[in-house]
């Protein structure tokens, strides 16, 4: 079949368009790989408002507030502990009353309510979690005397609660300090990440 000049120059237009959008497509994902916290937040534009909002509140670095949500929850909005199972099958009841993004207690939520004053503000929303993340850590600070940026003493704080941790329940558990390592490893991974980012966060 014989071709036009025309339908050569059209094929080729096509052609072009489909190399320079190929090579876009990569130039993109080198910047935002998949998995990646750069990833995540350019997948969920509000939630880079929020954690600089949490930043410039109680002064928690980025990398930090992200690793604890995505110890407590893997930044699944509705989660909650699994319930308990009689003999292995029939369900009970949660071992917490953990829910949300920052896995915040019944009890928490309600000392963090009282203590900022915020009445409408829910466990399931990324900025109500992450600025309680950002909360509970400044408590941490001003009562344990944990710097900010010690990942790892604050998760086990967050975990064990104040009082916990200063009775020291979380010295003679080592899945806590496992749970504590890998929150501060994640936070150092996304320092990490989030150097690369384009128009990185600070």
């Amino acid at each position: 079949m014989r071709v036009n000049r025309f339908t050569k120059s059209v094929i080729g237009c096509l052609g072009c368009v489909l190399v320079v959008s190929l090579l876009g497509a990569c130039a993109s994902n080198r910047q935002q790989e998949p998995g990646t916290i750069c990833a995540k937040l350019a997948d969920n534009k509000g939630w880079m408002t929020a954690v600089r909002a949490a930043k410039k509140k109680w002064d928690m670095p980025v990398h930090v507030g992200l690793a604890f949500i995505h110890r407590e929850s893997s930044f699944v909005a509705n989660a909650r502990p699994p319930r308990k199972r009689l003999l292995g099958v029939l369900p009970m009841g949660r071992s917490s009353s953990a829910y949300g993004y920052a896995q915040a207690t019944n009890e928490a939520w309600s000392d963090y309510k009282k203590s900022t004053g915020k009445r409408f503000v829910r466990r399931d929303d990324f900025e109500d979690a992450i600025d309680f993340v950002g909360w509970y850590n400044d408590q941490s600070n001003r009562r344990l005397r944990i710097k900010k940026t010690d990942a790892y003493r604050l998760y086990l704080a967050y975990y064990s609660g104040h009082g916990g941790y200063e009775r020291g329940t979380w010295r003679k558990s080592k899945a806590v300090q496992s749970y504590a390592r890998k929150a501060a490893d994640q936070s150092k991974r996304y320092a990490r990440e989030l150097r690369r980012c384009k128009g990185r966060i600070r």
